[in-house]
């Protein structure tokens, strides 16, 4: 966890808004999953739509993870940060077969969820590269409609009840399946939710006799309120383990399981500081607002999503209640009726637990640029993504 007097001085050196993360917390991350399924045959792959900049991903594959990619750009930036093409799973939605072609070039594993798709896939190359299916479960999990995937309304995977459509396919054009996958949702407590997704893809299995990998996603609940609690890793490991050992005992069948965890490697670790801007006392509200807007952090208004808001500035501040508002041109409100110590113009505003989907989501709505990134390492501080200007918003303009 970085000090206040860290952040303070980040934000001092480079500037506000400014996005901070701590290296060691994302080591000590990706330790404790590896540590839970110590006695499964594991391997952990980043979602790196959580964070894609490389620094970041270099931290993680020196680590050993692999990386799961969403599209062909976040592929390309996986092999630029030095993951080999065996450690990275292209797992797309909703793209054309072209896409996959351009994957399938660069010899990553392919992950496919849609049934005319994996047909077109055979009939291109038969048995000669092998893929993992994604299946809907049809289990409702996560900590939000939006963000829950695994439902049968949901977009994603081949629904659980069409197995013998993707047999029919199988059969019919020699495709090879290396790997059943599935990805339920986010910010999942619940592990009974873990452990019915496990139970109907190793009843799917015996559908499958060419399988070596079960791919069980990520979705673990990272606690982002004072009051709650994450998944509890190590009970899930346990939960699993005895479940493919079991599996193992009674059908002779072992497998490798894959997780696609990103929330939960990189959430803790990173820090949102932004400067307050105006102290505006209404007849009902008093509103911080703060040089930043749904533009850099959207979790809140897109999730409803919490984050601890804290003035480091001021801790010896009497506390008051504000609203915290953005400088966007729409109701970016990303807390209400939040008791803050006391808040003065120019006070730096952090937002805990902004590593995940903070910068990932930002975008230039009003024509304000994007803010820098640092990262903390080995006690030192280093810029890892300039802040934008306005030559940035310009470029790629065509002008007469």
């Amino acid at each position: 966890m970085l000090s206040k007097d860290i952040l303070l001085n980040a934000a001092e050196r480079f500037g506000t808004p400014l996005y901070v993360y701590d290296e060691v917390q994302i080591k000590f991350q990706y330790a404790s999953l590896k540590q839970a399924f110590r006695r499964s045959d594991v391997k952990i792959f980043y979602a790196c739509k959580a964070l894609t900049n490389v620094n970041i991903l270099k931290i993680l594959e020196q680590q050993g993870a692999g990386i799961d990619c969403v599209s062909i750009n976040e592929v390309q930036l996986a092999l630029k940060a030095g993951f080999t093409a065996d450690r990275i799973i292209f797992t797309p939605n909703s793209v054309a077969f072209d896409e996959y072609l351009e994957a399938t070039a660069l010899h990553v594993n392919i992950n496919i969820d849609n049934l005319s798709l994996l047909e077109e896939f055979g009939h291109h190359f038969g048995d000669a590269y092998p893929v993992i299916i994604r299946l809907n479960p049809h289990i409702m999990a996560g900590g939000n409609i939006k963000i829950s995937t695994g439902h049968v309304d949901s977009k994603f995977g081949i629904s659980i009840e069409q197995v013998q459509e993707i047999r029919d396919v199988v059969e019919r054009t020699k495709v090879s399946v290396k790997g059943l996958h599935i990805h339920t949702g986010s910010e999942i407590k619940d592990l009974e939710v873990f452990v019915k997704g496990l139970e109907l893809v190793l009843e799917t299995t015996q559908y499958f006799p060419d399988l070596t990998i079960i791919d069980l996603g990520g979705g673990f609940k990272v606690p982002y309120k004072p009051d709650e609690v994450g998944t509890d890793m190590e009970a899930l490991g346990e939960k699993l383990a005895d479940a493919f050992e079991a599996f193992q005992q009674s059908t002779g069948k072992k497998f490798q399981v894959w997780f696609e965890p990103g929330k939960y490697l990189v959430s803790q670790a990173g820090y949102f500081l932004v400067r307050a801007n105006i102290i505006k006392q209404g007849p009902s509200r008093t509103f911080v607002g703060v040089n930043s807007g749904f533009n850099h952090l959207i979790r809140p208004m897109f999730y409803d999503a919490y984050h601890k808001i804290t003035n480091i500035s001021h801790p010896e501040g009497g506390l008051k209640t504000y609203n915290i508002v953005g400088n966007i041109c729409e109701t970016d409100t990303f807390a209400w009726d939040r008791e803050l110590n006391e808040v003065r113009p120019n006070d730096i505003i952090l937002f805990n637990n902004a590593g995940a989907y903070g910068f990932e989501m930002s975008s230039r709505f009003n024509s304000r640029c994007r803010p820098a990134e640092v990262l903390v390492s080995g006690g030192s501080m280093k810029l890892i993504r300039r802040r934008e200007n306005l030559e940035d918003i310009l470029e790629g303009v065509v002008l007469d």
